[in-house]
Order: C-alpha cells, then structure tokens, then sequence
C-alpha cells in the first residue's frame, strides 16, 4: 500500500518548511509575503500523511499465514543444510544485524564467486510486487530457487536439497506440520517440494519489516523527533531533489524501474525482458531508502560507497542517454542542501536493528 505525493504539495512542502518557522511564504517574484500559519500546516502535515507508515504485512491468498509455515521458513533461511558444501545459509547474505543485506558491493557465493549484483535488502519485502533489480522474479516465491540452485550463489541442485530435507525427521515433521493438506494427500514426501519450500521461505521474509525509525515519529506527530537539518532535507527530498518522485510513500520506493544515468556494460536491467525498450535499457529497481545509511555501498552493482557519492550523481544527472529517466537531470544543488538531505536520510534508520512483524525477534 503506497501513497503518492504529488509535485504540487511537493512545492508547498518546501515553502512551508522553509518559512512556517518566520510566518512567511515566497511570492511568485520571489519576495516575502504573510502566510496563513494554519494553511501552511495543514499543508504540511498532508504531506507527512504520504509517508505514514502501514505495517500491515498481506500475505497472498495462495500463500496464507500460518505460524507453522513462518517456523519452518526462519529455519530453512538461518540453515546452511541449503548450500552445497553446507557454509552458507540465506542469512550469508541477508544477514539481520545489516539491515538484511551484507554491506558488499556485489554478494559472494559459496564458491567464492562475485555476483553481477549487490545484495538487496530484505526490509518490508512484503510490500514489493515484483524483486529483482531488474525485475526477474514475479512475487517473493519465485526467488528461492534462483540463490539455491545458482553456482555462484549457494550452489546446491534441487533434487539434493530435497533429498536433504526428506532424510531429516525435523525437517519431515516440520514440513508436515506446516503443510498438513499436502502430507495428508501424499504423505510426508508429497509436503516436502520444490513448491513448499518456496511458501514456507515467502512466508518467512514476509515477516521483516523495518523498524521504527525517528522520521516515523515526526510524521506521528513528534516535532522534536527529527532535527531542522533533516527537516530541511525532507522539505527538497519532496521538492527541489525530486527525490520523491520514485522514492514514494512509507516505504520510499515506487517499486518501479528506471535507468538513473549509472548502469554501463551488458547488464541492461529491465530491458533483458523487454529487449526493445529504449526506456527500459539501464532500467534497474528503485531499492527502498529505509535503513539506507546503514546500507552502503549503493546503486544496483555497488559502485557508489557512500550517500553523498549518490547524491553527487544524481545532481550531475547521471550518464546523458536516451533511455534515461526524464526525472533525471541536473540538479544545481549547494553542499549545504547536500548535508540536508544526508541529515533526513539518517532519519529513516531504525532505532534498533529491524524487526520480524510478529515473534520470535531475531535481532
């Protein structure tokens, strides 16, 4: 469930920020006028509105919740029983203490080989309808078996960690706890698939969620919770950065897919699916900003190390080409705007490390 801020209430949210502290609002010639304080507020507080969150984690009616399926899907992504020599588990990647990335520029696999991309993060994965930096997986089950089964991911063919599975009573109870409908058509070999552990493991990350963080307070109505740099840096995040623009709603993505002027070389994103897409070319996922301090290095292929890194690019606009995003160009931003926005981006990490939406917590 996202909520969209519109390029309107982006610009009164600059002004308002930038003069509700003096009672002032820029006129069109640029000068000075009164400003109705209570317009402005309201004004403000829609916009804040746009970013409340919605913890509410749905879980598709081909895949319900149960605890039994969310169980034995926490078990399956902390076991290295899932990589070929048994020394890397999900978590090798994803790991909870690192906001469920791994803080490498690309990810590693078992045998030690690089990957062609930097690890996404896990945090409100429920929310996103399609993953994949450039799209390739339709809804969360359809991940599992990519990292799995890939030799320079985890590098264990599936009818091996099936047979794996099947010859651990644990696993044999689990599965059939978690799948009763299927042990009881099949017995307890039918419960334990290619399809049960793509459920059980769905059901699972569906859980990780980010915490709250103090931008989450403000928005709730705490005006101390967040300071006037970062306010500042919400104010041209919605306005003169157009941040915004992809990075909507509570969870700061829009869960679409652009080329920002960074993507170079034969990895084309989005367009290996639509190979002729001019728009599509460089087209990678717009990643969620919750945490995004905590979660460098950045960009698809990790290539930038730090925010500042990123900001820098996006107000150069990026590599000039025609399938980059019309959002994309200079920006003509000053270092102080820069401190700003790194000052509200800090906002959006969680107190504490992020959480599973409901028990156990492992972090």
């Amino acid at each position: 469930m996202r909520r969209r801020v519109s390029a309107a209430l982006a610009g009164v949210a600059l002004i308002a920020l930038a003069a509700s502290g003096l009672g002032l609002r820029t006129s069109g010639a640029g000068e000075p006028e009164q400003a109705d304080v209570s317009t402005l507020q309201a004004e403000l507080s829609a916009l804040r509105e746009a970013y409340r969150r919605v913890d509410e984690v749905v879980h598709p009616p081909e895949n319900p919740y149960s605890p039994a399926k969310a169980a034995l899907g926490q078990r399956l992504f902390f076991d290295t029983l899932l990589s070929g020599e048994r020394t890397m588990s999900c978590a090798s990647c994803h790991l909870p203490t690192q906001s469920w990335s791994d803080g490498r520029p690309r990810g590693i696999g078992e045998t030690g080989a690089t990957m062609k991309v930097r690890t996404p993060t896990l945090l409100d994965v429920a929310q996103n309808p399609i993953l994949g930096w450039d799209g390739k997986f339709h809804d969360l089950e359809n991940v599992a078996f990519t990292p799995i089964t890939s030799a320079s991911a985890m590098n264990l063919p599936e009818a091996t960690l099936l047979a794996r599975l099947r010859a651990d009573p644990g696993y044999v109870r689990a599965f059939v706890a978690a799948f009763p409908e299927r042990s009881a058509a099949g017995g307890p070999e039918e419960a334990i698939s290619r399809r049960t552990v793509e459920l059980a493991l769905a059901t699972f990350e569906r859980s990780i969620v980010s915490g709250e963080a103090p931008f989450d307070r403000w928005v709730a109505g705490d005006a101390r919770a967040i300071g006037p740099n970062a306010k500042a840096g919400f104010a041209l995040f919605n306005g003169k950065a157009q941040c915004a623009g992809c990075h909507s709603g509570w969870t700061f993505t829009d869960g679409s897919f652009h080329d920002i002027g960074v993507g170079t070389g034969a990895d084309m994103g989005r367009a290996a699916f639509f190979p002729d897409s001019v728009q599509l070319r460089y087209a990678f996922k717009t990643p969620t900003l919750r945490d995004v301090a905590e979660r460098g290095p950045y960009m698809h292929d990790g290539s930038l190390g730090s925010l500042r890194d990123v900001i820098d690019l996006y107000d150069r606009g990026g590599i000039a080409r025609p399938s980059r995003s019309p959002a994309i160009k200079p920006l003509g931003l000053t270092d102080a705007e820069k401190r700003d926005l790194i000052a509200f981006l800090k906002t959006l990490s969680a107190d504490g490390t992020a959480s599973l939406k409901g028990p156990p917590r492992l972090n």
